[in-house]
């Protein structure tokens, strides 16, 4: 009995080690990285939807704005040398990367011990929740923001488009941005205003609250969706609209919604509180303006955003994100896990946003006055 127990002990199979050597843990905290990056992945949808640029060696990534010219009959005899009125005119738009953007935990070795789950797994998970709602929230309110400014293009002489907001229905109540009909209408309206500023149909999208997008999915078989014929499970899972004129649908509790994050339930808004949802749902918006902590880019206070604000609708171009660090994970090991008796688990991020071509964002509001400018 003896030498069976000392069998086993000796054939134990260490899953956590490398090729069954070295630390008894390396595999854990690789396992920790891929659930921190699949949290961040699965919940960042601003990330694919705009213009993103790796920074190095740097502080902020110039990009280049250039304007329309035009055609010029040539006089015979004349030399070419450029158009008469010097087009096109440059402009440019800097976008500088923001202070680390961090998310940690403390695990005592103790209670993982004892934890009958995966205690690193689960805590992953919530760090890259964690960032990837604020990657979200900064990048749309650069949206909402290039919605609302004009074209850097300023040069006299030269006209160049600026941003777009579409009033969503007809009254000034907050319950008209839950109006599926009045949604599509805005939908066809804000395509052709993209048509007319000749903003590429390439790479156009919309975000919307949760509530707005199921809306449009209850009404699919009358309200003009390119996919009303989906039926099913693909329709019922929050799959069944692909597109409203050519502009591919998604949702996200991150845009800004009338005053709040996510959602807003009560007064005008004909939605009623399903109860029990605590400060989690439809948060109110924080100041994020380049006087905030952390912040060097303009996202705006929450009075400059009002309440008002009810979707975007954007071209890929309309904003630009810059990465130094891109979402990586640290953890502590060696003499401080000692000392301490536990790993600080961290998730970390360097990032900044801003509106490039503001002709390519399209703000939805509700009641009869567009939000201002900031």
């Amino acid at each position: 009995m003896a030498q069976q127990n000392s069998t086993l002990t000796t054939d134990l199979t260490q899953i956590g080690q490398a090729n069954l050597s070295g630390d008894k843990r390396a595999l854990y905290l690789k396992l920790f990285s891929g659930e921190m990056f699949k949290g961040f992945q699965h919940n960042a949808i601003a990330r694919d939807l705009v213009m993103k640029r790796t920074l190095k060696n740097g502080k902020s990534l110039q990009f280049i704005y250039t304007g329309r010219t035009k055609a010029e009959y040539h006089t015979p005899g004349n030399a070419i040398l450029g158009n008469t009125d010097g087009a096109p005119p440059v402009a440019e738009k800097t976008i500088t990367v923001d202070d680390l953007l961090i998310s940690s935990a403390f695990v005592y070795d103790l209670d993982e011990t004892l934890s009958h789950y995966d205690l690193r797994s689960e805590i992953s998970r919530k760090i890259g929740y964690a960032l990837a709602e604020k990657y979200d929230r900064l990048t749309f309110r650069a949206i909402a923001r290039g919605a609302r400014a004009a074209s850097p293009v300023s040069a006299t002489g030269f006209e160049e488009p600026g941003g777009t907001q579409i009033r969503v229905g007809a009254s000034n109540n907050d319950s008209d941005a839950f109006s599926s009909s009045a949604l599509v209408a805005a939908f066809y309206d804000a395509a052709a205003a993209m048509d007319e500023k000749g903003v590429s149909s390439d790479g156009r999208c919309a975000v919307l609250n949760p509530r707005q997008y199921y809306e449009l999915i209850q009404a699919v078989g009358s309200n003009g969706l390119v996919n009303r014929d989906a039926q099913g499970t693909a329709l019922q899972g929050g799959n069944g609209i692909i597109e409203i004129a050519g502009i591919h649908v998604y949702k996200s509790m991150n845009i800004p919604f009338l005053g709040k994050y996510g959602t807003k339930y009560g007064g005008n808004t004909g939605q009623a509180d399903p109860g029990n949802t605590g400060d989690f749902i439809g948060p109110a918006l924080e100041d994020a303006s380049g006087a905030s902590a952390g912040i060097n880019n303009d996202y705006g206070t929450a009075s400059e955003f009002g309440s008002k604000s009810a979707g975007l609708i954007f071209q890929k171009e309309a904003a630009g994100v810059v990465e130094a660090i891109g979402p990586q994970v640290q953890v502590t090991s060696g003499d401080v896990s000692v000392i301490y008796q536990g790993d600080v688990i961290l998730g970390r991020l360097a990032m900044g946003a801003d509106y490039i071509n503001p002709a390519a964002a399209v703000e939805l509001y509700v009641g009869s006055t567009a939000p201002s400018a900031f």
